[in-house]
């Protein structure tokens, strides 16, 4: 946009705080390693009589990687590029709700890290490696396959480095985030377009075993608990930085007298 400082000012505190976000949840399963691997498909079982992620795979699982395979984890894969996309096209287009849209999906973040700290939950491949459930596929490593990575584990434990970051569900809740400001600021018709994503992003997280239905309804919570606490915590981070200008409008004027 020829706005290149202007850009690095607002994207810059977003980026670097999702980044200690990232490095945070590095560590958050060295801190608590007491992994749970039942709760979630305890309640999965509950409510639909058996995994989902089962059932999905034994309609669409082909033994091999299929189109719509790489369809569904793609979504997957714009995890950080989506929120990022967001606050830009906000940015030049309803700028006076950028500080909230940022301060709403970094909420959401480290809401996750503080849940994935104290509750530390295996997602299904993990817990099908340990035998905790039925075997199952993890999808997303035949996908990586068919593109030439032929070690997807060490390349995930990489980019990835925490594996027990099951609940909540911060792709569903991050694409949740998407359709209801995409709802708010742009309207019924862009909003309709904009639940694609989330859809493909529900059905695409159980389908390659990343997630549970249970993981993804709580990503979901608290999306929404995000989205109506964000604009309180805003008012709050204004409020402390107003008073901190004064604070040192006030100290500067002392040392003039």
């Amino acid at each position: 946009f020829g706005q290149a400082v202007r850009m690095l000012g607002r994207l810059g505190p977003f980026v670097v705080l999702l980044l200690v976000y990232e490095s945070f949840r590095g560590i958050a399963h060295s801190l608590n390693n007491h992994v749970n691997y039942l709760l979630a498909p305890h309640v999965d079982r509950l409510v639909f009589g058996k995994l989902p992620t089962v059932t999905l795979q034994n309609w669409l699982w082909r033994g091999h990687t299929s189109w719509y395979d790489i369809v569904f984890y793609i979504p997957y894969m714009l995890f950080f590029v989506i929120p990022l996309g967001l606050a830009i096209l906000v940015w030049k287009t309803r700028d006076e709700h950028y500080w909230r849209v940022v301060t709403t999906y970094l909420l959401i973040f480290f809401g996750g890290f503080v849940t994935f700290l104290l509750f530390p939950a295996a997602p299904p491949w993990l817990a099908s490696q340990n035998h905790y459930i039925e075997p199952i596929t993890r999808v997303s490593s035949h996908v990586w396959f068919s593109l030439g990575v032929h070690d997807f584990p060490s390349v995930y434990n990489h980019i990835a480095p925490n594996p027990v970051a099951s609940v909540p569900s911060l792709h569903a809740a991050c694409a949740t985030l998407l359709s209801l400001f995409v709802f708010k600021l742009y309207g019924k018709r862009w909003g309709l377009v904009s639940l694609i994503y989330p859809a493909l992003i529900y059905v695409g997280v159980v389908y390659e075993g990343e997630h549970y239905v249970f993981d993804v309804v709580v990503g979901i919570i608290y999306a929404v608990a995000g989205y109506y606490a964000g604009p309180y915590v805003l008012r709050q981070i204004q409020r402390l930085g107003g008073k901190t200008l004064k604070l040192k409008e006030c100290s500067s004027s002392t040392k003039s007298v």
